[in-house]
């Protein structure tokens, strides 16, 4: 004989409850039987190489025309794309052509000493075939009556369409363009026929002529009350960074086109867990530099903390997050090698 609460289902009970279940589930893996899992969204498009151009010495520009004859997205100032190159290589260029037309356009300057990516575009030929990712913007261009806009050499991509832009709303502006001489700035004759417009002006600052400028000598060069728009070499946006709030200027946006000297560091060790080797970083040496000359091949691309590509995992070890891609979730068991460091031993997934 066998007794039950009230309240309390019965064995009978729980059983029928588990048949309809199992029964459930059952019906549930048949129905999605023939269901396809979901699949991974490629935002990469299939580009050609539709035209190359010298724009200077060492410069050369290269327009991408989409394999597929479908549009490419549009894009607005200050926007950037991600180049997979055919070794691998992924490597982000500000576009900086013609943002009504049908094809994107970059400029790249050859760094013989460099990551290998600038000499491997500069190899290409039309005709070649590569794929890209959609455009994103971390240099936002945003709306003022006033601009001044300073670039320094190859920085000038990014600002020739932000100028275009100015100048094609009427706004009041500035540009003031310097690189070590004439024949080393690119895009010279496109930022020349800015001035077409009437409503801005263009000085052209080559260190041979006269001599490196200093902060002061170009704010004297900027609009009263303008938004100052500053892509170049760290000396230059450091420089202007140093003397402000100015005057002259309401506010300051700036890109860097190069990686900030390591600030603030102290030797580390990382341990490379899956090679069972540990490395020493230098107290002025990124995480990935180091990482890199032991493993050449981790990949990277923007080295400032931001496109995400030479994320790795940490499996121990507290981590100096200095980027501005992770989340603060991620924060927790990742790190980006090339900004971010440690004060003692981490480990990492590698």
């Amino acid at each position: 004989m066998s007794s039950s609460h009230p309240h309390q289902p019965t064995d009978l009970v729980w059983r029928l409850a588990d048949r309809a279940v199992t029964r459930l589930a059952r019906n549930s893996l048949r129905a999605g039987a023939g269901r396809r899992p979901p699949q991974p969204v490629s935002r990469r498009r299939a580009v050609t190489v539709a035209e190359i151009a010298d724009r200077a010495e060492g410069v050369r520009s290269f327009t991408f025309a989409p394999a597929d004859g479908r549009p490419l997205p549009g894009w607005l100032p200050g926007a950037h794309i991600d180049v997979y190159l055919p070794s691998g290589r992924q490597r982000q260029y500000s576009l900086c052509g013609d943002r009504a037309g049908s094809t994107y356009r970059i400029g790249v300057r050859r760094i013989v000493d460099g990551g290998g990516g600038s000499v491997e575009l500069h190899e290409l030929s039309v005709g070649a075939r590569l794929s890209i990712g959609e455009p994103r913007n971390a240099f936002p261009f945003l709306t003022s009556e006033r601009y001044f806009f300073l670039a320094g050499g190859i920085g000038i991509t990014p600002i020739l369409p932000m100028v275009t832009a100015a100048a094609a709303s009427g706004a009041q502006w500035s540009l003031v363009f310097a690189g070590r001489s004439r024949a080393s700035m690119p895009f010279i004759d496109e930022v020349s026929a800015l001035t077409a417009s009437g409503t801005g002006s263009v000085t052209l600052l080559a260190d041979d002529e006269s001599g490196i400028p200093t902060p002061q000598r170009l704010l004297e060069l900027a609009p009263e009350g303008a938004a100052m728009y500053c892509c170049g070499p760290p000396g230059m946006i450091a420089g202007m960074r140093a003397i402000m709030p100015a005057p002259r200027i309401k506010a300051l946006h700036f890109e860097r086109f190069s990686p900030l000297p390591v600030a603030g560091g102290v030797p580390f060790e990382i341990e490379l867990h899956q090679s069972r080797r540990t490395i020493l970083v230098g107290a002025d040496q990124t995480a990935l530099a180091a990482v890199r000359a032991a493993l050449p091949g981790v990949a990277y691309s923007c080295q400032q903390g931001y496109c995400g590509t030479c994320q790795v995992s940490v499996l121990a070890g507290e981590v100096d997050h200095r980027d501005r891609f992770l989340s603060p979730q991620r924060r927790h068991d990742s790190m980006m090698l090339c900004v971010s460091r440690s004060d003692r031993r981490i480990v990492i997934d590698l």
